[in-house]
């Protein structure tokens, strides 16, 4: 059964020494299966978030959320054009801790919602992530991944998805070229948030106010953290996006949007392998769905994959709504929509965006990644419940 508010407002006491609580409202849903959540607010004017976790894989992201956090020190922070979820209390409670952090302000905004004003706030807010010493992630112990290491993460996601037998061949050998050809590989690794989407942002107006969600914080490859942007079905978001991440960064990454391409497309391997693994045949069947519709839209691309060739469209698949499957938001990103990205977005990479009809999504969802670990072959981002994600506007007594 769910804890009510009140029952952790009690809780947050017990967390927080001296926290006086006059309001508690629930954070996310009553039937959420994976985090009791609750926005608290305090007698001195503060306001500030509790949650529990009520599974293992929750309590897992939990745990690598707050290595990450305490990575993001005063210094590190002041660095960032956002706020940072901040702790400010725990207290162990049946088996696990219950967290207390401060409130971060701002309302979250689903994919379809984002506007290229505020789409080129995020550019500019993934940049200053991509801009921190790799020392913030060495320091603490978490995960850096160099270019070939990534490459390798890829390769082993293509094999294990080939053994299941259910990717079209056409599919298997588009990535196995994207995989093979060298200049994809070539990229300098940078800080990582690891798992972002929609979802994991909170902004005021056009501007990103908040980032939730670091529990895959590492060095890895940067178009990580952006290709979830393509699942817009708006052509000016991923491009502005693209572009004001380049000039906030001053340095240009050819090859950004094709990995970010391939990493999206790979997403949906991952949702089949999540599907096989777990011996689940609703996921399967709905994985293997999203292939043959990714490969009947990037059929007219079979005889040009992705390599270095220019003018040439790339398109994914239409949109399922796997919310109540639990997918993980990586691949319902990358089943969003039919696109391809403009040059000012992506350099020598030409196209023009082109969208196609995509089924209603589930809404806003959580924080990014189920740990601090890259993710494993057939093991996707836990899938995230809607109050482990979105902060709600400042509460109202």
């Amino acid at each position: 059964m769910a804890r009510s508010p009140f029952t952790l407002a009690a809780l947050a006491t017990a967390a927080v020494p001296g926290l006086d609580v006059t309001h508690a409202v629930r954070l996310g849903s009553a039937r959420s299966r994976d985090v009791d959540a609750a926005v608290l607010t305090s007698r001195d004017g503060r306001h500030l978030v509790i949650r529990v976790p009520r599974t293992e894989p929750a309590e897992a992201e939990q745990s690598a959320d707050l290595v990450a956090l305490r990575a993001l020190s005063d210094g590190v922070r002041s660095r960032l054009p956002f706020a940072a979820p901040r702790l400010v209390g725990q207290a162990p409670i049946d088996g696990t801790r219950a967290i207390v952090h401060e409130f971060v302000d701002g309302d979250p905004v689903p994919l379809e919602a984002i506007t290229p004003g505020l789409a080129s706030s995020i550019g500019r807010a993934i940049a200053a992530v991509h801009a921190l010493p790799t020392s913030v992630v060495a320091d603490v112990g978490l995960p850096q991944l160099r270019a070939i290491d990534v490459m390798r993460e890829a390769l082993a996601t293509l094999d294990a998805a080939s053994d299941t037998g259910l990717v079209p061949a056409g599919l298997l050998r588009r990535w196995e070229l994207a995989s093979e050809d060298q200049s994809l590989w070539q990229f300098t690794p940078t800080v990582i948030n690891g798992g972002l989407s929609a979802g994991s942002f909170l902004s005021i107006g056009d501007t990103v106010t908040g980032v939730l969600g670091w529990s895959r914080l590492q060095v890895a490859d940067p178009a990580r953290d952006l290709f979830w942007l393509l699942g817009s079905a708006d052509a000016a978001v991923p491009d502005s996006a693209f572009e004001a991440y380049h000039q906030a960064r001053g340095i240009h990454d050819r090859e950004l949007a094709r990995r970010a391409v391939f990493a999206a497309e790979l997403e949906v391997a991952r949702w089949l392998l999540h599907g096989t693994t777990t011996r689940s045949t609703e996921i399967t069947d709905d994985a293997v769905e999203m292939l043959h519709a990714l490969l009947d839209r990037v059929h007219r691309d079979m005889t040009n994959p992705l390599t270095a060739e220019q003018d040439r469209p790339t398109t994914l698949t239409e949109a399922h709504d796997l919310a109540e499957l639990g997918a993980p938001d990586a691949a319902r990103a990358a089943a969003a929509g039919g696109w391809t990205l403009s040059e000012g977005a992506q350099g020598a990479w030409t196209g023009s965006l082109a969208p196609v009809s995509s089924a209603q999504s589930a809404g806003s969802t959580g924080s990014a990644g189920s740990s601090a670990s890259p993710v494993s072959v057939g093991s996707p981002a836990s899938p995230r419940s809607s109050d482990s994600v979105a902060t709600p506007p400042t509460p109202r007594d």
